[in-house]
């Protein structure tokens, strides 16, 4: 057996640096996190209740798609809440396929913040 042991490599002269990694988190660009905003009717109907809605990315987590939406529209966001929505099946004639499943985002501001989303 003990012709199978490794020898220990040992590195006493270079120093040990403790670097602090980035996070997954940090290191997704805001910007690539949020796909779109979502303009339906309904959703344009929240907009009075300083709800707005978007998609996003599907691995994003609440915290994320909080400081890219401060940080896109420069708002203050009071509560996120987050929507999976799956793919449909369809048919196109014999044939069978699924539309792509989406995640949305309810994006709730403070007292006073608007986002105009669609211009008039």
């Amino acid at each position: 057996m003990s012709i199978f042991k490794k020898a220990k490599k040992e590195n006493k002269d270079l120093p040990k640096t403790d670097i602090p990694r980035a996070s997954a988190s940090s290191q997704r660009a805001s910007t690539l996190l949020i796909r779109q905003p979502w303009i339906t009717e309904k959703a344009t109907d929240l907009g009075a209740f300083r709800k707005y809605i978007f998609v996003v990315d599907k691995k994003a987590n609440k915290s994320e798609v909080k400081k890219s939406i401060e940080s896109i529209y420069n708002v203050k966001v009071e509560d996120i809440n987050i929507i999976n929505i799956k793919g449909k099946a369809k048919r196109l004639g014999r044939s069978l396929g699924k539309t792509s499943s989406i995640k949305k985002a309810v994006a709730t501001l403070r007292k006073g913040e608007k986002i105009d989303i669609m211009p008039t």
